[in-house]
């Protein structure tokens, strides 16, 4: 696991992320997915600038199949971004650092 990316499951999620006093970008992925192992290390130097006001986590699809399936998720990796217990926006596929800090810039 990455070392500023923690791990969010089906029963954390809402402690974790719904009710987050900062902005969550949550990465929904899984260990066979090409696309998701690409995208860590980005996530990984983006978050970085952003710690203290977003708050990034990653969901393992695989073994917390109830989050994903709430939030219709069809495609990893899926990146979703919640603000107040919302979700503001999300990035469906692989994004580049600039995409990804486009989102992240809007929520702040």
């Amino acid at each position: 696991m990455a070392e500023g990316i923690n791990e969010v499951s089906d029963a954390t999620f809402e402690s974790e992320v719904i009710k987050s006093d900062i902005p969550v970008l949550v990465d929904f992925w899984a260990p066979w997915c090409g696309p998701c192992k690409a995208i860590g290390p980005v996530l990984e130097e983006v978050s970085k600038g952003y710690a203290g006001k977003i708050k990034f986590l990653k969901c393992n699809v695989d073994n917390n199949p109830r989050t994903p399936s709430s939030f219709g998720i069809r495609a990893i990796p899926t990146l979703i971004l919640f603000k107040a217990g919302q979700r503001v926006d999300q990035i469906v596929g692989m994004a580049d650092k600039a995409k990804i800090q486009d989102i992240l810039n809007k929520s702040l």
